[in-house]
């Protein structure tokens, strides 16, 4: 099938990690009941992207057709039927065991899970019939509103296990009769009675028609079967043959060692050839062994069967077997004559030292020991012993390691000394010694593979040297055995236990784990990537940097105190979550600790819901103080622009008359300055409290920033070295130029004051684009006007409060700490951002995040005509609720050559048109008890639509005027009212043109 165009990056999606399996990426799963991965629902994606990460192999039968999917692992499982089986109908693809499997897949389909542990089926899956065993799962699938959709499926091939047992079922089958066989020939009186015993138990165990043996002569071919067993009804085959009667086959193998195996006489052996010969005495299969002695055939032993018959493998390795072991029996007779009087001297010699005697027969299975090696096994003297007693009697924890160096003694191709100390325990007095044995096998080289007939050697008693050591272990011993009746104890609650959501694990005082429930390997598994087992040091189990921390806890527990903490442990590879884990001591019954245990919550989501709680309403608090701060500084600089209008506007007009002579003039100058300095210092209250009235237009920051090269570089000093860097094809910003000139004259005065011993002050400029909302800063277009510097930078605590009004770290008398919060509240007033990075010893980065302009930049020609040819003298219609700014700027515009009619409200003001006031001109506060001036020009405009008007504000809130509105900021002088009357005509012709809709 080819892969669907696009289906593979989609996929991907459904992965949480690990390679996406090919087979599962190359399905058109378009054309499957499923349809393309894009549209499977969220339960189908997690179940099928938790079974593709698994190990274990599973499938996934899901829809209305039951459409298969399935992970790596069980692709073996289908054999030949993979990849074709992906994306379709469980019942298509497992047609040859659907009448097996479909009533286990309705009972999970009903909501009823079901589990094998040898489940039989004869599978198709490779081409044949084959006997299959499985260890299965069939569990319900649900969807997003819990409703069975299908059917998962977990599947662990057992096969190999049963067959594996059959195998061994087999063997202890064999064994047994080899045993019997061992005892029929220990017991016969001689080599023929010996040699008939065998025949007869292999007849029957082959259930064959006859078993006989013979001896060949010298020549190679003359041969004499003297006795044989033969079944009711047939008749012998003893006798006297030639061997090449019974053909060339027959006689080759024979002659040369191999095991002769017919299966049909008729089929295999023509008439001339063996054939007749064979049927000549019955027999139309058999299976024929020869014995080769110094390089010629010395006898053979035969089973015959009457009728063709298919020999199995093992059955003619146990004719081979037990032949082997008639002859080995034979063999051993004539030396045994030899060896009982080497035997008696060693014995005798033996008797009379302090060293015991052992001898192990392996062809008859028999062990020798006289009394003194009886005693080491706690056996009487006249008592018989067998191997099962050496074995026996041997203590448990010795017994793998001692019969290790028995085997390596005994075996042909190591022949390795037999020196081992071991602890017997007394067969009849239960006392425990210890043995230091030595010895060495003997083997029998005369035949194609060399055996060991026999190990004999010596055994003497340590057990003085070693009583010591053995106390000190029965104490351990005795200790273990508390801590194992305790673990007894503890395990009658793990069914409590293993239900508990919790990991909890129990260890004993050597940190190894001694109980644990479900969820405690579930959870490791998770985090560690492996399983714990019982007997686990749980501290080695973790990476190195988490282990001592785990082995400090478990001890502090151990010492017997109780206490929770809160510690990260996992692998990195798979997540390091916060643990909140509880330790208790494990006591014994005299109030001793024998151990502990802990219970552990995952409380990740649980600390991470908590800290981004906690920087929430640390943002919170920041903006309310913030706010809070905002508003207090904007009602505290309305006030001050009240109360300087008529300050500065009447040291203005005393100023222009000339009052008073030059002493007079200097301090009604001084007067001034100082006035000025004031109301600079509203405007940055203004700004910070983002009330600065503004003319927002589009600015060209490229030529602003570069107008003020000059002007900072003069400014910060010839230590400083000033680097502009304008992006090209900047885009035109949404600003107020006069406003940020002033806030990046202000940071590059707060980046010379930073910067003690010179440095580097850099004035960047480029377009961004916010895919997303970040902060205060929301999506959109944006100029980025960085300023940054190379000074000492400022800590965190100073980072918090650097926009805070009045705040500053220059000392007194040197700064007025508005310069931050001016430009903080004009970009914030603007719709953009002010973000500071800083770090001691590095510098300050100052970024002004301006929104794009929609419209471009146009020149702004100077209004330079005087007054009194832009504007009629006519009636000025003035409303002020404060008396003093009412009375100076009267003044003003009375010098402007207007009559003055004053009004204290916007009610007033109306009554007095309503009167039959004609104004000429309104000038007009804009906030003001009832009705404000904006709402005061509507109303007026309605009525007089040709009526010029200039709205009067202390901070001109821009929500309230609309932006095409002409406004003067308090405090004013006569020249700055002026030159807004002035603009008046330009702004009534606009009106005209466009029409005057106030917001």
């Amino acid at each position: 099938m080819e892969p669907a165009s696009g289906e593979t990056n989609k996929a991907s999606a459904l992965i949480a990690s690990g390679e996406f399996p090919a087979f599962v990426r190359d399905c058109v799963w378009s054309d499957t009941p499923l349809g393309p991965m894009s549209s499977w629902p969220p339960a189908l994606r997690t179940t099928v992207e938790l079974m593709l990460a698994s190990r274990q192999a599973m499938c996934l039968a899901w829809g209305p057709e039951l459409t298969l999917i399935y992970n790596d692992a069980y692709a073996p499982v289908l054999g030949l039927k993979h990849p074709a089986a992906i994306g379709r109908p469980i019942q298509q693809v497992w047609s040859d065991v659907w009448a097996d499997i479909e009533p286990m897949i309705r009972h999970a389909l009903s909501g009823q899970a079901v589990w094998f542990e040898e489940l039989h089926l004869v599978m198709e899956r490779n081409g044949y019939p084959e006997d299959t065993w499985w260890q299965v799962s069939y569990s319900p699938a649900r969807d997003d509103e819990g409703r069975i959709v299908g059917m998962l499926n977990v599947a662990t091939e057992m096969t190999g296990k049963v067959q594996i047992e059959a195998a061994l079922r087999a063997s202890e089958a064999r064994l047994r009769f080899l045993s019997e066989l061992d005892e029929a020939l220990r017991s016969s009186r001689d080599a023929p009675a010996a040699m008939l015993a065998a025949a007869e138990l292999l007849a029957l165990r082959l259930g064959a028609t006859r078993c006989a043996y013979a001896d060949v002569d010298p020549d190679n071919d003359r041969f004499v079967i003297r006795n044989d067993f033969s079944a009711p009804g047939v008749a012998t085959s003893a006798g006297t043959y030639r061997l090449d009667l019974f053909g060339s086959r027959a006689s080759a193998d024979m002659r040369h060692g191999r095991t002769l195996v017919v299966a049909d006489v008729s089929e295999e052996l023509a008439p001339e050839d063996g054939r007749d010969m064979f049927q000549s005495i019955g027999i139309n299969a058999v299976v024929c062994c020869p014995l080769i002695k110094q390089g010629r055939l010395a006898a053979m032993m035969a089973v015959h069967q009457d009728r063709p018959r298919q020999w199995q493998d093992d059955e003619v390795a146990l004719v081979e077997a037990v032949v082997e072991r008639c002859w080995a029996h034979i063999e051993r007779a004539g030396s045994e004559a030899r060896l009982r009087e080497s035997e008696e001297r060693l014995r005798l010699s033996v008797e009379h030292a302090e060293i015991g005697f052992w001898d192990v027969d392996l062809v008859r299975n028999e062990l020798i020991w006289p009394p003194r090696t009886k005693a080491l096994f706690g056996i009487s003297p006249d008592v018989p012993v067998t191997m099962a007693d050496f074995y026996g009697g041997l203590h448990p924890d010795d017994r793998d390691i001692t019969s290790e160096a028995f085997a390596a003694s005994a075996d042909p191709a190591r022949r390795a000394v037999y020196d081992v100390e071991y602890r017997t325990i007394g067969k009849e007095d239960g006392v425990v010694r210890w043995v230091a044995a030595k010895g060495r096998g003997v083997f029998d080289d005369t035949r194609d593979e060399a055996r060991c007939i026999r190990v004999a050697g010596t055994a003497v008693d340590i057990s003085a040297r070693k009583r010591a050591e053995e106390e000190l272990r029965a104490l351990n011993t005795q200790l273990e055995q508390r801590v194992t009746e305790r673990t007894l104890e503890l395990r009658r609650f793990r069914d409590i236990v293993d239900a508990t959501r919790s990991p909890i694990c129990a260890f004993d005082a050597d940190y190894r784990l001694i109980a644990f429930n479900r969820m405690h390997n579930a959870e490791f598994r998770r985090v560690n990537g492996f399983d714990t087992k019982l007997g686990d040091v749980l501290p080695d189990l973790f990476i190195p940097e988490q282990r001592e921390v785990m082995r400090a806890l478990m001890t502090r527990a151990l010492s017997g105190e109780s206490f929770t903490v809160v510690e990260q442990f996992g692998r990195p590879e798979y997540g390091t979550p916060f643990w909140e884990i509880t330790y208790t001591p494990l006591l014994d019954e005299d109030g001793r600790v024998i151990g502990a245990f802990h219970l552990a919550l995952d409380i990740s989501d649980r600390l991470r819901a908590e800290a981004e709680l906690e920087t929430a309403q640390e943002a919170l608090r920041q903006s309310q103080k913030m706010e809070a701060m905002g508003q207090l500084t904007g009602g505290v600089a309305h006030d001050f622009n009240n109360l300087l209008t008529p300050i500065v506007g009447s040291l203005d007009l005393l100023q222009r008359r000339g009052v008073g002579g030059e002493r007079e003039q200097r301090l009604i100058a001084g007067a001034i300055q100082s006035a000025e300095r004031a109301k600079t210092l509203v405007q940055r209250l203004l700004a910070f409290a983002r009330r600065q009235p503004l003319q927002p237009v589009p600015v060209d920051v490229a030529a602003l920033v570069n107008g003020m090269a000059d002007l900072l570089s003069s400014t910060t000093g010839p230590q400083v070295r000033v680097v502009v860097n304008i992006a090209e094809d900047l885009p035109p910003a949404k600003a107020d130029p006069n406003q940020l000139e002033m806030a990046l004259l202000n940071l590059g005065v707060n980046a010379r004051d930073a910067m003690l011993d010179g440095g580097t002050l850099r004035i960047t400029a480029t377009r961004e684009s916010m895919r997303q909302s970040r902060g205060d800063l929301r999506r959109g277009q944006y100029v980025r006007l960085s300023v940054a510097d190379t000074g000492v930078g400022m800590d965190e605590a100073t980072l918090a409060r650097a926009v805070e009004p009045f705040f500053s770290t220059k000392g007194i008398g040197k700064g007025t700490g508005l310069g931050l919060s001016m430009a903080h509240g004009l970009v914030a007033q603007l719709g953009g951002a002010l973000t500071i990075e800083s770090q001691l010893g590095v510098g300050t980065n100052v970024e002004l995040w301006l929104p794009v302009s929609p419209n471009i930049v146009t020149a702004t020609e100077a209004l330079a005509a005087p007054l009194a040819s832009l504007v009629e003298r006519g009636l000025a219609l003035l409303v002020d609720d404060e008396e003093v700014v009412r009375a100076s700027t009267a003044d003003m515009l009375e010098e402007l050559g207007y009559r003055v009619q004053e009004a204290s409200s916007a009610e007033a003001a109306l009554a007095l048109v309503a009167e039959g006031a004609r104004p000429d001109l309104l000038v007009t506060d804009h906030l003001m008890p009832g009705m404000t001036g904006v709402d005061l020009a509507r109303v007026l405009k309605e009525r007089l639509p040709d009526l010029p008007v200039l709205i009067v504000s202390g901070y001109a809130d821009a929500e309230g005027i609309a932006p095409d509105l002409p406004r003067l900021t308090k405090p004013f002088r006569s020249a700055e009212l002026a030159a807004s009357v002035m603009g008046l005509t330009i702004y009534a012709g606009a009106s005209k043109t466009h029409g005057f809709t106030p917001t």
